[in-house]
């Protein structure tokens, strides 16, 4: 397996319609996470650490921010044949972009042609994981599968927002995959679970080129992977499965075994982060055996600052370089991203604030993602009235309040006397 020749793919160009307002002015994989991280940091590093250094990222919407994040934190030496490169939509076939994933990787077959492998990992970019990819890599080459799925197990609630897999029993052939279906039937002794794909393929590179080939005459299909390649390849007994759980990452602990989010939602993004804090998270940012690799520029070190009654402080928190936690601010339960200003006496619980927030002197947050250069103003009060939020922000169905770019409002136009006097708790 050393000796084989492997090129990975990276899809970053979808739209992420479902994290707006975050990817209003970003692409997806761009998205920050856990403070000091990109999405696509995750995939970029286990790649990087799996020793699979020929890597090409597709992108497509928003894209000028990703390139430039690319190009400033993911270099590798090009002297010795490696490379990290962006490639933007090529518009090989007419003036049009990707209509899909397959269709992502027809338009850019040229790249297979200059030095061709002997596999292609196909991942996505905007998933929160520790793996090894060679380990799947491996079983793929033993098996002679034409594609080996990635695969994990999720709640059959979940079912539509996944790729949903059947396999014969006893064996990793799968027998049936259906793209987000509306009903699924559970697993055998677990009825309440699917086997869902993760969106993360390694092909033998003719059956992919043929396929993506040959699903481009098709004109009823969709040009997506998973729901027209890998269904055309498990028709034809040429797909198997992964079991996402034997990948075994060295340094993880067993409770971060196996752990993966799909963060295409909001909400998901917000579970992702409280996954990060408290005593024994459910997934660690740091790891000298497999790191999560990330670029961000030098800043000085984290300040707490004492004023008034009591200093600053922060508990069950993740806090990047730079912020700044003024006297009697508290935080709590939340991330707080690089340059970070909380002023007297904010309190902070339960959120994710972005690069560069500023939360005003009184004010309160809570249950709330803010996105970055965000200044929220002296005694505003956020997540505390979801009629109020509601009129200004997104709040999601499990009640969380996104704050996008705009600005937000003064004190006195948000709420006024009469239901800060007579609605909100006193927290202080």
């Amino acid at each position: 397996m050393t000796s084989c020749r492997v090129l990975a793919i990276v899809l970053a160009g979808g739209q992420g319609k479902r994290l707006l307002p975050l990817t209003m002015g970003r692409a997806k994989p761009n998205v920050p996470y856990g403070g000091m991280f990109r999405l696509i940091d995750f995939v970029l590093s286990n790649l990087t650490n799996a020793g699979y250094l020929k890597i090409v990222v597709l992108t497509q919407y928003q894209s000028q921010s990703l390139d430039r994040y690319i190009a400033r934190g993911w270099q590798v030496s090009s002297r010795v044949g490696h490379y990290i490169a962006p490639v933007p939509a090529q518009n090989q076939f007419g003036p049009h972009w990707f209509n899909g994933s397959a269709d992502a990787i027809l338009q850019n077959l040229h790249l297979l042609k200059d030095d061709p492998p002997d596999y292609v990992l196909v991942f996505g970019a905007d998933h929160v994981y520790r793996m090894d990819p060679a380990q799947m890599v491996a079983q793929h080459a033993a098996s002679g599968a034409g594609v080996t799925v990635a695969a994990i197990r999720q709640p059959r609630a979940l079912a539509h927002q996944f790729g949903v897999i059947e396999c014969a029993p006893g064996t990793r052939r799968i027998t049936g995959f259906a793209e987000k279906p509306r009903h699924a039937e559970g697993l055998p002794g677990a009825p309440e679970e699917i086997r869902a794909s993760m969106g993360n393929y390694v092909f033998t590179t003719q059956v992919l080129v043929e396929a993506v080939q040959e699903d481009a005459l098709d004109t009823s299909s969709r040009h997506d992977l998973g729901a027209d390649i890998i269904p055309m390849l498990t028709r034809a007994g040429r797909a198997e499965i992964y079991d996402f759980t034997r990948n075994a990452v060295p340094g993880v602990s067993a409770r971060e075994r196996g752990y993966w989010r799909d963060v295409g939602t909001l909400d998901a993004y917000y579970d992702a982060h409280m996954d990060l804090i408290g005593p024994d998270p459910a997934f660690t940012l740091a790891s000298e055996h497999w790191p999560i690799r990330t670029f961000h520029d030098l800043l000085a070190p984290v300040k707490f600052q004492c004023g008034g009654e009591r200093p600053g402080r922060a508990v069950d928190s993740l806090v990047s370089p730079g912020v700044l936690v003024s006297g009697e601010a508290v935080v709590e339960r939340s991330v707080l991203s690089p340059q970070v200003t909380l002023e007297a006496g904010a309190q902070v619980s339960g959120c994710v604030l972005m690069e560069n927030v500023r939360v005003g002197r009184n004010a309160m947050v809570r249950r709330a993602v803010v996105d970055r250069d965000v200044v929220i103003p002296d005694g505003a009060r956020i997540g505390f009235d979801p009629d109020l939020d509601r009129e200004r922000y997104t709040v999601t169905d499990a009640g969380i309040v996104v704050v996008g770019g705009e600005a937000v409002q003064p004190l006195d136009e948000l709420y006024p006397v009469n239901v800060i006097s007579d609605s909100l708790p006193n927290h202080r």
